[in-house]
C-alpha cells in the first residue's frame, strides 16, 4: 500500500471504470429520452403493426422538430395512413424529383419545375382525400355507433363504458376514432373536450349532431336512448341521400380530372409529332407566358367543375 506506483495504478484503473459507467449510463439515458420524446411527438414504434420496420428513422427524427415535419404528422394522423412525416416525406421528395426529370425529358426543361410544383400539390391533395375518405368510412359507421350507444344505455352502462365497449365492436375508422376518445376519457379529460376533439377531427354534420346529443346528454342527465335511436334512423337516412349524391355526381368529378390529363396529352402530341416545339415554344419569355396562362386556365376550370359538383348534403 505504500508504493505510490501500484496507487496511481490502481487509481487509474478506479477511473477509467468509472468514465466508462458514466459514459455508458449518458448514452443509456439520453436514448430512453429521445425515445420517449419521440412517443410523446406521436412518432410511433420502430415498427408498424403489421411487423413492417419504418423507414427513415433518421429523416423522421429530424423533420418532426420542424414546422413542416409538425404539419405533415397533424395531417398524417387525421388521414388513419401507417407511415411517418419522414417516410411521407421522403417519397414524396423522391417522386417530385422524377416528375421533374420526366417532364424536363419528355416536353422541355421549362416544364420541370412546373411538373415538380405540382408533385407538391398533388401530395397535398392525395393527404387531404385520403382525410375525406375517411371521414367518409367515418360517417358511414355513425348509425351503427349511435344503436351501439343507445343499446349500451338502455342496458343501464355511463356514456364512458358505451364508448369503449363501441370502440371495440366497431372496426376501424370508428373504432379506431372511439378507442383514442376512451383512451383520452381513461387519463381524466372531459367528455366535452374530448368529442369536440373528434368533431374536429373528423369534421362532418352528422358527427356534430352525435356529438351535441351525447353532450346534452351528459350535462342534462336525462335519458338519451330514444334521441339515439331517433338519431340512428335519421343517420340511416342521410347515409342514402349522400349514396345517392355521390353517384350523381360521379360524372362530373371524372370530368374534373379528364380536362387537366387532356391538355396533358396535347401537349405530349404535339412535341411527339414536332420533335423540339415545347423547347422552341418556350425558349422565349412570350411563350413561357402563354404556356404560364394555360396552365392557369386548366387549373381554375379543374377548381370551377369541381365546385360545381359540390353539394352539401
Amino acid at each position: 500500500m505504500n508504493n505510490p506506483a501500484l496507487l496511481a495504478l490502481g487509481a487509474t484503473v478506479l477511473c477509467g471504470t468509472l468514465a466508462v459507467a458514466g459514459v455508458h449510463t449518458y448514452a443509456s439515458g439520453r436514448a430512453q429520452r429521445q425515445a420517449l420524446v419521440d412517443r410523446l411527438a406521436g412518432g410511433g414504434p420502430l415498427r408498424t403493426a403489421a411487423g413492417r420496420a419504418r423507414r427513415f428513422a433518421a429523416v423522421d427524427r429530424r423533420l418532426r422538430h420542424t414546422r413542416l415535419g409538425r404539419t405533415i404528422q397533424l395531417r398524417l394522423s387525421a388521414t388513419g395512413l401507417d407511415v411517418t412525416a419522414g417516410e411521407f416525406f421522403t417519397y414524396v421528395a423522391a417522386v417530385v424529383v422524377a416528375l421533374w426529370l420526366i417532364a424536363s425529358a419528355a416536353l422541355a426543361p421549362f416544364f420541370g419545375p412546373i411538373a415538380a410544383a405540382i408533385g407538391v400539390w398533388g401530395a397535398a391533395i392525395f393527404l387531404n382525400w385520403q382525410r375525406q375518405k375517411r371521414i367518409e368510412a367515418f360517417i358511414n359507421q355513425l348509425p351503427d355507433v349511435a344503436r351501439l350507444l343507445a343499446n349500451a344505455s338502455a342496458a343501464g352502462l355511463a356514456l364512458r363504458t358505451a364508448l369503449a365497449m363501441a370502440a371495440e365492436e366497431l372496426e376501424a375508422p370508428a373504432g379506431e376514432e372511439l378507442a383514442r376518445v376512451a383512451d383520452q376519457l381513461s387519463l381524466g379529460r372531459s367528455i366535452d373536450d374530448t368529442l369536440g376533439e373528434l368533431a374536429e377531427r373528423l369534421p362532418s354534420r352528422e358527427l356534430v349532431v352525435l356529438v351535441t346529443t351525447l353532450v346534452l346528454s351528459n350535462k342534462a342527465g336525462g335519458s338519451v336512448v330514444n334521441s339515439l335511436r331517433n338519431l340512428t334512423q335519421t343517420l340511416e337516412d342521410r347515409k342514402e341521400t349522400r349514396r345517392e349524391v355521390r353517384t350523381m355526381l360521379s360524372e362530373v368529378n371524372a370530368t374534373a380530372f379528364t380536362v387537366p390529363l387532356l391538355g396533358l396529352g396535347s401537349l405530349l402530341l404535339i412535341n411527339s409529332s414536332n420533335e423540339g416545339a415545347l423547347a422552341r415554344v418556350t425558349g422565349s419569355p412570350v411563350g413561357q407566358i402563354l404556356v404560364l396562362i394555360a396552365i392557369g386556365l386548366y387549373t381554375v376550370g379543374f377548381f370551377v367543375i369541381r365546385r360545381l359538383g359540390k353539394i352539401e348534403v
